[in-house]
């Protein structure tokens, strides 16, 4: 199966290689980088594992595109979404190159596709298009990673690991959500885009269901800390979305300045509302994981805490990565 990844010197680019490439089935793996980007050192290390490395603009190259696309299975999609041109271009380059199924770059969180973050109505913009124009495709999110869904540890043991860290408590800190390692994103979509029964759907891929109560308190059994919690109510955390996003809108446009506010609709989404969660995601029309792949074998979160606290625990986003 010939399958090209987009955007795969990425977090989560990266992770989909690994599957990819560890998988049992026999994937012929291509990358599509900016030429800007061709000597970097990841995009030489995929490249060195056997991946063949085309660079080419996304923009404004839809004939070259169409030839590069034109005999692919599957493309795989893991750019932001910031910017949504690339997408739009991906897009209509697969549809006229005649590709089998096309993964847009969701791999999020479950979420209601309008009202409740910036980000998820971007993706929904791009899904949309692709429905517009029959593009078979196949959305795929993957809940809250682990590498960002722990707290730090007062003596700052685990800080070495933790690019982000989750320190606040929604509430009571009884809300629950679904989180996933990075390192399983791949080997999910290696089995997903295999499978006739994900075409056209939306499927939820996640490991496990944790309150931030039950994060905390076992993060505090394995490492003897005590770890604050400070409580931020729903009415708090709208209002820092509203001042943000008010801001934004005024004309603060830096990248800061909008993660400044899409940080926050996140920690609402995942945590206060509780969107998060399978059986919501089943009720927005996703197929889940557990449900398709019951003998997946995936990372347990009480693993990821053990490897945080041996100092084995690997950052993400990490300058050096």
């Amino acid at each position: 199966m010939n399958v090209t990844v987009v955007g795969a010197s990425g977090e989560t680019g990266r992770s989909i290689i690994d599957g990819l490439l560890g998988s049992s089935t026999d994937f012929k793996v291509t990358a599509i980088v900016r030429p800007a980007s061709i000597n970097k050192p990841a995009v030489q290390k995929i490249k060195s594992r056997g991946v063949s490395i085309i660079a080419l603009e996304l923009v404004n190259t839809h004939e070259e595109l169409v030839k590069v696309l034109t005999g692919q299975d599957v493309v795989v999609v893991a750019l932001e979404p910031f910017d949504l041109e690339p997408h739009f271009a991906l897009a209509s380059a697969a549809k006229e190159a005649g590709v089998k199924r096309y993964i847009p770059s969701a791999f999020g969180s479950s979420c209601p596709p309008a009202g409740v973050m910036m980000l998820r109505e971007l993706k929904e913009r791009v899904i949309n298009h692709i429905k517009k124009i029959y593009l078979p495709y196949t959305v795929i999110d993957v809940g809250m990673w682990y590498q960002i869904a722990i707290p730090r540890l007062p003596s700052g043991k685990i800080d070495y690991a933790l690019t982000y860290s989750s320190d606040q408590v929604a509430e009571d800190g009884e809300r629950a959500s679904s989180v996933t390692d990075l390192r399983d994103i791949g080997k999910y979509v290696a089995r997903i885009i295999t499978d006739e029964r994900t075409l056209n759907q939306y499927v939820f891929a996640y490991n496990e269901v944790w309150t931030q109560n039950q994060i905390w308190d076992h993060l505090e059994k394995i490492s003897g800390e005590k770890i604050p919690r400070t409580s931020v109510s729903s009415e708090e955390i709208k209002a820092t979305i509203v001042d943000r996003q008010t801001k934004y809108n005024e004309g603060a446009k830096s990248y800061q300045d909008l993660l400044g506010f899409v940080v926050p609709q996140y920690f609402y989404s995942e945590w206060h509302r509780e969107d998060n969660l399978p059986e919501r995601a089943k009720y927005l029309g996703y197929l889940t994981t557990k449900d398709l792949y019951p003998d997946f074998e995936y990372i347990k979160f009480e693993t990821f805490f053990d490897e945080l606290i041996k100092g084995s625990g690997v950052p993400v986003y990490a300058k050096n990565n």
